[in-house]
């Protein structure tokens, strides 16, 4: 049963974001949580919009969203190589999972720079399904919803930038730009994300996509397999977004 439901016909106010909470289910679901040794309940707040979402719409999700929904021990821990994550044991027993995707992109100077400005501009995340805000500052600290239709209505799940880094000259990498976003409550995962476009010692210019999450709803508990099939479909369509970026004249 939905017990809270905010909704604005014409969608002209900020409250036509709309908070979904499912009281049996989840907490059917906590209790199961509970048995299974796990105490800490899931947030019950998704966030949607039965429009594509505007500014406006945003930006009452981010300001009920509340703070980071993992713990502050792994805050930016996509920073680090995808070895070391693979290695992280406390990261798997807290039920994280890795997705990792690392494509080439192109060779040269030219190529970076522009894979760097399709991630400063949001290129990699603009699709018929997923988008976010273009204009949205890659700084640390801004936070920002990535939006996604897979039915009916569009889902808002809110993030902060954790982090940002560019780097020259370190091991066999000529040079390398990179953010990673954490997710916030009412995000229906847990994790983190790391975008970054990097310059070889060969030349030769890679796209990466690294993170690290778990379900933080029983929404996505029970389709996590579902989940995780569409991260490795939006790392492929990400690519082509990037690709066709720096291809362009």
């Amino acid at each position: 049963s939905i017990s809270l439901l905010r909704f604005s016909a014409r969608g002209e106010s900020a409250v036509s974001a709309l908070i979904l909470w499912n009281h049996f289910n989840l907490a059917s679901y906590n209790r199961l949580r509970q048995l299974s040794g796990d105490p800490k309940p899931l947030r019950k707040m998704v966030f949607l919009c039965w429009t594509r979402p505007s500014p406006k719409h945003q930006k009452a999700c981010l300001e009920k969203c509340g703070s980071f929904n993992y713990d502050s021990k792994h805050k930016g821990a996509t920073a680090q190589a995808v070895s070391s994550l693979q290695k992280d044991k406390q990261l798997l027993e807290e039920g994280f999972f890795l997705n990792h995707a690392r494509v080439l992109i192109g060779s040269g100077l030219e190529t970076y720079e522009k894979g760097k400005d399709a991630l400063q501009n949001w290129r990699h995340f603009q699709m018929n399904w997923t988008f976010v805000e273009p204009t949205t500052p890659v700084k640390t600290g801004v936070r920002f919803c990535v939006c996604v239709k897979e039915f009916f209505p569009w889902l808002m799940m809110p993030l902060q930038i954790a982090y940002v880094k560019e780097s020259k000259s370190i091991g066999k990498v000529k040079t390398s730009f990179s953010f990673g976003s954490g997710t916030l409550q009412g995000h229906l995962l847990a994790g983190e994300e790391r975008f970054s476009v990097e310059l070889d010692d060969n030349d030769q210019v890679w796209y990466e996509i690294l993170s690290f999450s778990k379900p933080a709803h029983f929404l996505s508990s029970i389709g996590y397999p579902y989940v995780q099939f569409r991260q490795k479909h939006f790392a492929k369509e990400s690519t082509d977004a990037v690709l066709k970026h720096v291809s362009a004249n």
